[in-house]
C-alpha cells in the first residue's frame, strides 16, 4: 500500500529555501487566511472607571439584544447598567463622562451621548420601582462599611449580591456621603439620590447613621464584631490654601461651603466672593454662591465661615432680603487647562461668575480683627510648560469670603495608624490595607477622584472580600478591568449553552456541542481603537442633546430647580442606534452581503444570539478578506488556516 497517500507535506524532499511570506499568504484573490470573530472592548468600556458594560446595555436599547424572557427593554438596559454602576440615575447627572471622550464615534463627527441614555435608564428604574435583590443564599459572614457614600453603599450592594450581611456605618444623618453633601441638590435631585440608596438599603443593608468610628465605636471595635471591614469615608476635608493670612477665618475650603449648604444651615454667603481651584468643586462652589447671594446687613453670627464652621445656622426667613453675590473664580493654570467640564465653565459664566486664569494666589491681607479683607494675587506665564510668575503683576482682590478648592483629604480621627502622611490610605491593587488581613479600603480615601471612579474601586473590593471570606486567593486582575459582556452567560440565559463536556476520543471537535466554535474573547486584554473599524458605514448623524435649562446671571439669585432634562424614550433609542457596537457584531448583514463566495451566513435563529449572528463554511471561504473589510466594527480577524 502507498503510504504517502496517507501522509500531508507541505515542503518535498530538497525545498530549503523560504518564499517571501507575502507571496506565501497572497494569492491574488484569495490567501490562506479566513475570518475569525474576536470581541474586545470598546474604548466607551475601557474610559468608564466604573467599568460598565456600556456598549452592551446600548445595543440592548437599539433593540439588537433582545432579553431572554418577557423582560422589557428598559428594566433589561437597566439591569445590564446596573450590574457594574447602582446609581444610573445619579451619575447620568453628574458624571464628567470619560467614557464619552474615549469614543469612537467622535471619529465620524461627535460622541454618543452616553450620560444622557445613562439618566433615561436611571429614571425608568425610580419611575417604575425597580429592585435589586440579595443573593438567595446568605454566606453567614458580616462585613462593616465605614462611610455611606458611593463607595460604601457600591460596595454593599455587589457584597449583598454574594450572600453577605452588611452594615453601613455613617456619621451623618442621611445616606450618600459627597455624592449629597458635595453636591448641590439642582444637579442631584434629593429623591433621585434617595430612591438610588434606597434601592440598596431594600437589599437587607443595615445601616448605623450619626455614628463616628473613632468616636462612637472603636476601629478595633469593629473588627472584633465583623468577619471583614471595607473602609470608604471620602475625603471630606478641604486643603486650605498654603500662602500667609489664610488662617483668617472667612478662608473657608469649598468642601466645607457645600458641606453646610447641603445640610440647609447655610442660606445665604457674602457679597464679594473669590474661589481658588478648576475642578468640579471649585464650579459648584461659584454656582451655590452666586445662587444663595448675599444680605447686607448680616450679624456677626450669621457671617458665613461662622455657619461653615457650625458655630450657628442661617434662619431661613433672612433669605427674603438676599441680594446677588460678585462671585470671582481664579484658577493659576489658563481656562481652557481647567479639569472641570467645560459646559460647567460655561454654564458658571452665563450664571455671572467672572472667571481668570493664570492667577495665583500669594497671600491674604488681614485687618486688625483678623479677617480677610484682599487676596493678593499674581499673574503667571505658562507659555514655556512650566509656571513663572510675571513681575509687576501683583494685585489685591477685595473679598468677604475666600474658597478654597484645591484638594481633599481624609479625616482619619479615631483611625491615625492607617495615615499615610498624606491623611489618606495606602492599599494594594485589590484594596486590601498592607499587613491588615480582613481590613480594606477604597474610594476618595484611597485617591481622591470621581464618584464614578469610587464605584469602581467599590466593585473590585467587594470582590477582594469575597475572596477573602470564602478563604479563596485573589485572581489576578486582567488588563481591561472592567464587567465584560459574556458570551456562556447569553448562551445560558437563552437556554441555547453548549452541551456537557465529556471526554472521548475523536478526530476532531468541529462539529463538537459542547464547544462554541469561532469564537475568541480578548475583551479582558484589548481595547478596540476607530483604526480597526470601517468608519466609512456609518453615515452623520447628529447627537441627540438633553434640554439645559439656561440660567442668566439675572434669574440665577434663588434658582434651585434641576438645569438637565432627560431626554425623550424615542430620542434615547436613536442616541442609543448611534452606537458603533465597536467590538462586537451589530448584525449590519455587511459580511453576508459583500462576500463573493457565500461563505459567511448567518446562524439559525434556533442557536443565534447576539454575539452569535454569524458564522463561515471553511470550505468555501478563500481568505479574499472582504468580510474583515466590510466590518463596521472590527468584529472579524483574518487568522492564518488552509
Amino acid at each position: 500500500m502507498d503510504k504517502s497517500k496517507h501522509t500531508f507535506r507541505r515542503y518535498d524532499d530538497g525545498d530549503f529555501v523560504q518564499e517571501d511570506w507575502g507571496a506565501e499568504i497572497f494569492q491574488a484573490s484569495w490567501t490562506h487566511k479566513c475570518p475569525t470573530y474576536v470581541h474586545r472592548t470598546p474604548p466607551c468600556q475601557g474610559s468608564c472607571p466604573s467599568g460598565e458594560d456600556i456598549r452592551g446595555w446600548l445595543n440592548i436599547i437599539r433593540g439588537i439584544e433582545k432579553p431572554g424572557d418577557d423582560t422589557s427593554w428598559q428594566e433589561y438596559a437597566f439591569r445590564r447598567s446596573t450590574d457594574a454602576n447602582p446609581f444610573p440615575a445619579i451619575m447620568g447627572r453628574v458624571c464628567p463622562a470619560p467614557c464619552e471622550d474615549g469614543c469612537n464615534r467622535n471619529e465620524v463627527e461627535d460622541r454618543v451621548g452616553i450620560n444622557s441614555v445613562e439618566q433615561f435608564i436611571g429614571d425608568y428604574g425610580l419611575a417604575n420601582n425597580l429592585s435589586f435583590e440579595a443573593a438567595a443564599e446568605d454566606t453567614g459572614k458580616t462585613v462593616a462599611i465605614i462611610g455611606g457614600g458611593v463607595a460604601g453603599l457600591a460596595a454593599a450592594y455587589q457584597l449583598r449580591r454574594a450572600g453577605h450581611a452588611c452594615t453601613v456605618i455613617d456619621e451623618h444623618k442621611h445616606l450618600g456621603g459627597m455624592a449629597r453633601y458635595g453636591i448641590p441638590g439642582y444637579r442631584t435631585p434629593r429623591e433621585v439620590m434617595d430612591g438610588e440608596f434606597q434601592r440598596i438599603v431594600d437589599m437587607g443593608v443595615e445601616v448605623r447613621a450619626e455614628t463616628r468610628v473613632g468616636r462612637d465605636i472603636s476601629l478595633a471595635e469593629l473588627r472584633e464584631e465583623f468577619d471583614a471591614v471595607l473602609i470608604a469615608i471620602g475625603a471630606q476635608s478641604g486643603n486650605a490654601l498654603p500662602i500667609p493670612g489664610s488662617d483668617a477665618p472667612n478662608c473657608i475650603s469649598g468642601v466645607a461651603f457645600l458641606d453646610a449648604f447641603n445640610e440647609g444651615t447655610l442660606q445665604h454667603g457674602a457679597e464679594k466672593v473669590i474661589v481658588i481651584g478648576g475642578g468640579d468643586t471649585a464650579m459648584d462652589v461659584v454656582s451655590v454662591a452666586r445662587r444663595i447671594g448675599h444680605i447686607k446687613n448680616v450679624a456677626k453670627k450669621d457671617r458665613p465661615e461662622n455657619v461653615v464652621l457650625g458655630f450657628t445656622a442661617h434662619d431661613v426667613a433672612t433669605t427674603a432680603v438676599r441680594e446677588g453675590a460678585e462671585v470671582l473664580l481664579a484658577y493659576r493654570r489658563p481656562i481652557e487647562k481647567m479639569p472641570a467640564a467645560e459646559h460647567e465653565v460655561l454654564e458658571a459664566e452665563r450664571e455671572g461668575v467672572q472667571i481668570k486664569g493664570s492667577l495665583m494666589p500669594v497671600e491674604v491681607i488681614k485687618s486688625d480683627d483678623g479677617r480677610a479683607t484682599h487676596l493678593r494675587m499674581v499673574e503667571v506665564d505658562w507659555s514655556s510648560g512650566k509656571m513663572e510668575v510675571k513681575e509687576g503683576t501683583e494685585i489685591d482682590i477685595e473679598a468677604d469670603l475666600i474658597v478654597a478648592a484645591i484638594g481633599q483629604s481624609g479625616n482619619l480621627t479615631g483611625m491615625e495608624d492607617l495615615d499615610n502622611g498624606r491623611s489618606l490610605i495606602d492599599a494594594d491593587s485589590y484594596f486590601q490595607v498592607s499587613g491588615q488581613p480582613g481590613l480594606f479600603a477604597c474610594g476618595d480615601i484611597i485617591r481622591p477622584h470621581l464618584l464614578t471612579t469610587a464605584i469602581g474601586q467599590a466593585s473590585i473590593a467587594a470582590e477582594s472580600i469575597n475572596h477573602y471570606l470564602m478563604q479563596q486567593d485573589n485572581a489576578r486582575r486582567p488588563k481591561v478591568d472592567v464587567h465584560h459582556f459574556n458570551l456562556l452567560g447569553k448562551l445560558r440565559e437563552t437556554d441555547k449553552a453548549p452541551e456537557p463536556f465529556e471526554p472521548h476520543w475523536a478526530h476532531g471537535t468541529d462539529d463538537a456541542k459542547f464547544a462554541v466554535h469561532n469564537y475568541e474573547d480578548r475583551s479582558k486584554h484589548e481595547v478596540i481603537p476607530s483604526d480597526q473599524l470601517f468608519l466609512g458605514h456609518f453615515a452623520y448623524t447628529p447627537r441627540h442633546k438633553r434640554e439645559q435649562i439656561e440660567v442668566s446671571a439675572t434669574e440665577v439669585l434663588g434658582h434651585f430647580e434641576e438645569r438637565q432634562l432627560s431626554l425623550e424614550e424615542s430620542d434615547v433609542r436613536q442616541e442609543a442606534g448611534r452606537c458603533m457596537s465597536c467590538g462586537m457584531c451589530f448584525e449590519c448583514d455587511n459580511c453576508v452581503i459583500y462576500c463573493p463566495e457565500d461563505a459567511v451566513f448567518r446562524v439559525k435563529k434556533d442557536e443565534a444570539t447576539h454575539g452569535r449572528y454569524v458564522d463561515t463554511d471553511y470550505n468555501k471561504c478563500i481568505g479574499c478578506h472582504i468580510c474583515a473589510e466590510v466590518c463596521p466594527t472590527g468584529y472579524i480577524n483574518m487568522g492564518l488556516g488552509e
